[in-house]
């Protein structure tokens, strides 16, 4: 594989590996019987309160769960501090394995299922891709240890180009030890991510919800 195809794959794995997805443990908690018993009975107002104002992990992952079910969007994204400088590009994705990612001046790439397509020079070239290397991060059980340990800070309100959003600074401990900043919309999806990584701080920004004239089709 070489250099840029490497560097298309780990942009598309940072974009990938910021979708979320759903976690059953908020279900167990509120099922389980401790849950059900001492606070709810001891403070019955702070229980109604905790009903109406979910605290900042659930409304994390209620935003994860929802983004992990939207059939299509745009992302734009900013990578700053890479080895070659800062580096703009967009993806666009449609369900369930779709992608498409423009890079300035360095050509498109489409990705279907475990295969990407490359435009070099006005050739198409295919390139096979790990098994589930993108198309995993849409398992929800593969996020539900990471969600287990997962911390959430709630920043407050702010705003994302103008719209209103709420801040929270996210920390998961395992299986690596990540810290990243989410904006959630009043539509309770994604507005912008802030990452870190070993590439660099990638801004990512979310938007065409479920936009019917997204279309992603290999090349030819």
């Amino acid at each position: 594989m070489n250099r840029r195809t490497s560097l298309a794959l780990a942009l598309l794995t940072i974009l990938a590996a910021c979708k979320p997805a759903a976690t059953p443990d908020t279900a167990a908690n509120a099922s389980s019987p401790a849950a059900a018993s001492a606070p709810a009975a001891a403070n019955p107002v702070a229980a109604v309160a905790q009903a109406v104002l979910p605290d900042a992990k659930g409304e994390v992952v209620a935003a994860m769960r929802k983004f992990t079910g939207v059939h299509s969007y745009h992302a734009a994204m900013h990578l700053e501090g890479g080895p070659r400088g800062p580096i703009d590009n967009a993806v666009d994705f449609v369900a369930p394995d779709r992608y498409r990612m423009e890079m300035a001046g360095r050509g498109s790439q489409v990705i279907v299922g475990d295969t990407m397509y490359m435009d070099i020079n006005g050739r198409t070239m295919q390139v096979p891709m790990p098994a589930g290397t993108l198309t995993q991060w849409r398992d929800p059980a593969k996020l539900a240890d990471a969600q287990a340990n997962m911390t959430v800070d709630d920043q407050g309100s702010d705003s994302v180009d103008g719209q209103s959003a709420k801040k929270y600074v996210v920390h998961v401990a395992q299986p690596k030890e990540t810290t990243t900043t989410i904006w959630i919309g009043d539509a309770g999806l994604p507005l912008q991510i802030l990452a870190n990584n070993p590439m660099g701080q990638a801004t990512i920004k979310y938007s065409r919800f479920d936009d019917p004239t997204i279309s992603i089709e290999p090349p030819k």
